[in-house]
């Protein structure tokens, strides 16, 4: 008897609709919105600098951080070649210490899996740790649909929950506020907060210290994330600056881990590296001050109930593109986020997604997918000015330039207009051929002279090219490409006269005492060419088939 297993299909995307991973607006109308707040830009440009600034100073006191780095990459890319048989080897310790695992596909799936639990308690608030997964799967909404407040612990979560908004950071949620606005949110929102209260970062911090220490005392569950699961032991892990973290895992019953698939290591060891990485990469530490680790359920020490709900939510379809799939390598400590010129400009709301920046810009897409050109995360590929700061900081060195021009082909290709594709391959076929190429500059010229304004700027392009100008100016075009410059008498007279004021500088350096140094460049100028070499106008002075050659070739 034949059993058929069906054809081999593409993983699924995150569904649209649950949580938090799309925005409502493409990046280019979104940013728009956040750059006109230019209270937003200067807390932004504060904050990121100073974190990087941080992160600066201890890294460059490890003489061996680049081979940290590699191996972090390489402990990564061994998770994700073998990420089928690590997560069963994680189930079968976790289930082996007392703890519950749960599989979710996505969103919708795990939301109501930790509905379940919470609803089995017959609790109507729970706790809740910084967790970028419960974030993205859209968590508290749902729960607060089900009659259950989910309190946030972390500070700046608590900020951004008391003030109806979103986080726009990864490590520092609240990064878009000052410590004004934290105390009008927490004066307008917070119970029993002294009306005196001051903008005085201690005063804050011990106005929220004050609220959650009896939420610390009397709920019975507890919701977190994690930044690493072991897949050898078992053991979860969570890395946090505050203390809070430690109290909600470890006072409360039950607690619920929600844990992004991808989240793995190997080996216990393994964490070893990331100890040193993660904390100099997000908070600019040498050390977090509070590492948390726990293994399943101990008997008479903490939680005596523990759920793992591991994630899905389109992690395998981002694993099934050979390029993208370097996302999944990311360990959340937002280094990318700080030197990006874009993100310091437009701030992490633009982007739509529980990921903003770099990071954000490529895993988002990758785990929903760009549906059509109308999907906001399309345009996320294109949030970027490609100078490749994001990769020289990455803990793991996730190519992120690349990955990012790879999913501008993917769009273009698969989502793209009708028209981009055609005027795309127009531009290669140019590109492609060095007298194509020169035609295709001098109709340019030509045109855009005659469309230019008084001040040779082109403001207003028609169609898709429309989208640069709605930004920015394009200049008009010159009246001759460089190459024809160099053939023109101007061009010869300025540089005849060039050279005179070279020869006639060296003359003067040569003449003075004792500068040999001097004579010998002297000399080096006036040396014979080898054959086969012409002097300094040479190369323009080769035939046009060689330069339609050579411009083929490069």
């Amino acid at each position: 008897m034949t059993t058929f297993l069906g054809m081999p299909a593409v993983p699924p995307v995150a569904p649209a609709g649950v949580g938090n991973l799309r925005g409502t607006e493409k990046f280019q109308q979104a940013a728009v919105h956040e750059l006109a707040n230019e209270q937003l830009r200067r807390n932004l440009n504060f904050a990121t600098h100073k974190i990087r600034d941080k992160r600066q100073h201890v890294v460059d006191e490890m003489p061996d951080w680049q081979r940290l780095r590699e191996a972090g990459s390489r402990i990564k890319r061994e998770v994700l070649a073998n990420l089928p048989d690590l997560l069963e080897q994680l189930e079968e310790k976790v289930t082996e210490h007392g703890g519950q695992v749960h599989w979710a596909r996505d969103a919708a799936e795990a939301n109501e899996i930790v509905r379940g639990i919470v609803a089995d308690h017959g609790a109507k608030e729970v706790l809740k740790i910084k967790s970028m997964a419960t974030q993205e799967i859209g968590l508290n909404e749902y729960l607060e649909e089900h009659g259950i407040h989910a309190q946030e612990t972390d500070l700046a979560e608590l900020i951004v929950q008391l003030g109806h908004d979103k986080p726009s950071h990864i490590l520092v949620p609240a990064i878009h506020r000052n410590r004004s606005e934290v105390r009008d949110i927490f004066l307008k929102e917070m119970p029993g907060v002294d009306p005196e209260l001051d903008d005085n970062p201690a005063h804050l911090a011990e106005a929220s210290r004050r609220f959650l220490r009896e939420k610390f005392l009397t709920s019975k569950i507890a919701i977190s994330g994690a930044n690493f699961g072991i897949a050898e032991t078992g053991t979860l892990s969570i890395f946090e600056s505050e203390g809070n973290g430690r109290m909600n895992l470890t006072l409360p019953d039950t607690l619920v881990t929600v844990m992004g698939i991808e989240k793995l290591l190997p080996r216990f060891n393994d964490l070893e590296v990331f100890t040193q990485l993660l904390p100099r990469s997000s908070t600019g530490e040498r050390m977090n001050p509070y590492t948390s680790l726990w293994t399943g359920v101990t008997p008479g020490d903490g939680p005596q109930e523990f759920h793992l709900v591991l994630l899905d939510n389109g992690r395998t379809h981002a694993l099934a593109d050979g390029m993208g799939r370097e996302a999944l390598k990311c360990i959340r400590c937002s280094a990318c986020l700080n030197v990006c010129p874009v993100y310091e400009h437009a701030g992490g709301h633009a982007y739509g997604s529980t990921y903003p920046g770099p990071i954000g810009a490529i895993l988002s897409p990758l785990l929903t997918g760009m549906e059509d050109s109308h999907d906001p995360n399309s345009s996320l590929p294109y949030a970027s000015s490609l100078c490749g700061a994001c990769y020289e900081v990455c803990p793991v060195k996730i190519d992120i330039p690349s990955i990012l021009v790879e999913l501008r082909d993917q769009k273009v290709n698969t989502v793209g207009s009708g028209l981009e594709k055609p005027m795309l391959k127009t531009v290669a076929s140019a590109m492609s051929s060095g007298k194509r190429w020169h035609a295709a500059q001098k109709a340019a010229s030509i045109g855009g002279r005659i469309v230019a304004g008084p001040d040779k700027k082109i403001t207003k392009l028609p169609g898709l090219l429309g989208g640069w100008t709605d930004a920015r100016d394009f200049p008009a075009p010159a009246k001759h490409s460089a190459r024809e410059w160099f053939k023109t008498a101007d061009a010869k007279r300025e540089l005849a006269a060039e050279q005179a004021r070279s020869s006639a500088v060296q003359a003067d350096l040569t003449q003075r005492p004792g500068n040999q140094d001097a004579q010998r460049d002297a000399d080096w100028e006036r040396r014979p060419m080898p054959a086969g070499f012409g002097g300094p106008a040479a190369p323009f002075e080769q035939s046009e088939e060689r330069s339609s050659t050579q411009g083929s070739t490069k």
